[in-house]
């Protein structure tokens, strides 16, 4: 049965009822004593995920305290939300993408850029393996990731649940970005059960900037090099290679792995791996479009 087909099958609580439930047995109690969002059993808990995003709250820290009350009690009654996650990344990136529209459009650089485009591998599993922890674990290497951006003079273009976008002036620092993103998440999961790995394509190129982002052939190259590869691993077009080919630093070095078919790319695209001591250099071949 459907979360939608369970929500229809749940009984209203008559007043009488609903009277005898304590506090505790509602997701949100708001500061007049107005009680919603039902979660004194499993039925209703799986109502009240379906309803939260319809729920208007007072303020932003009432949002986050109902939040957290209707996750306690799905883990107590054994439901796993996943749509509920994917509701609430889905909000979050809207909301991103709103801003980042009003905001930063006009400040991205024009003419030749560098693209970075980064992906988390397996991030279904990890989805499900976390439960309510992937949100947490996901800003997280948000955060990783705009930093290392930032320090090299990037700017975000898009963030999109497992997916980021970035843009630079100069390739070199669009590579400098990819290295340290991965020697950040190899730092980090150090020592750790759990191990996050990203993949990361980097293309050169000269699109269309329009008042809603970036347009044209290159986007579509970039993102198409980055699922091209496989976690922990930099690959670069032969556009990128050659911009960055004589400016490399010491113990950076790139290695030509062929030339292969990408999704929607009218020619083969020859792909380059970034190889340094402190990363994997091993992987599968690239993942790339059938025949």
């Amino acid at each position: 049965m459907g979360l939608s087909e369970e929500t229809e099958a749940v009984a209203v609580l008559d007043s009488q009822t609903r009277a005898r439930l304590p506090d505790s047995s509602f997701a949100y109690v708001d500061s007049r004593g107005q009680r919603r969002l039902p979660i004194n059993d499993a039925a209703h808990v799986r109502n009240a995920l379906a309803r939260f995003e319809q729920t208007s709250f007072e303020d932003s820290a009432a949002r986050e305290r109902a939040r957290q009350r209707l996750l306690r009690a799905a883990k107590k009654y054994n439901i796993v939300p996943l749509g509920f996650f994917d509701g609430q990344l889905r909000k979050e990136r809207q909301q991103g993408e709103i801003q980042a529209r009003a905001t930063s459009v006009a400040m991205l650089p024009k003419g030749t850029v560098s693209f970075l485009f980064t992906d988390i591998e397996g991030s279904t599993r990890l989805t499900q393996r976390l439960g309510d922890r992937y949100a947490a674990l996901l800003r997280d290497i948000r955060t990783l990731i705009r930093k290392a951006v930032s320090d090299a003079d990037g700017h975000e273009v898009d963030a999109r649940a497992d997916e980021f976008f970035g843009v630079f002036r100069e390739p070199m620092r669009a590579l400098d970005a990819a290295l340290a993103i991965q020697r950040a998440l190899r730092k980090r999961s150090s020592g750790k059960k759990l191990e996050v790995r990203v993949r990361i394509g980097i293309h050169t190129g000269r699109p269309t900037l329009t008042e809603t982002g970036y347009v044209g052939i290159a986007v579509h190259t970039a993102a198409r090099v980055c699922q091209a590869g496989h976690g922990g691993q930099i690959l670069l077009s032969a556009v990128a290679r050659d911009c960055v080919a004589e400016t490399l630093a010491e113990g950076v070095a790139l290695r030509g792995l062929g030339l292969f078919p990408l999704a929607g790319i009218p020619k083969p695209e020859a792909l380059f791996q970034v190889e340094a001591a402190d990363l994997v250099a091993t992987f599968p071949p690239p993942r790339v479009a059938p025949d």
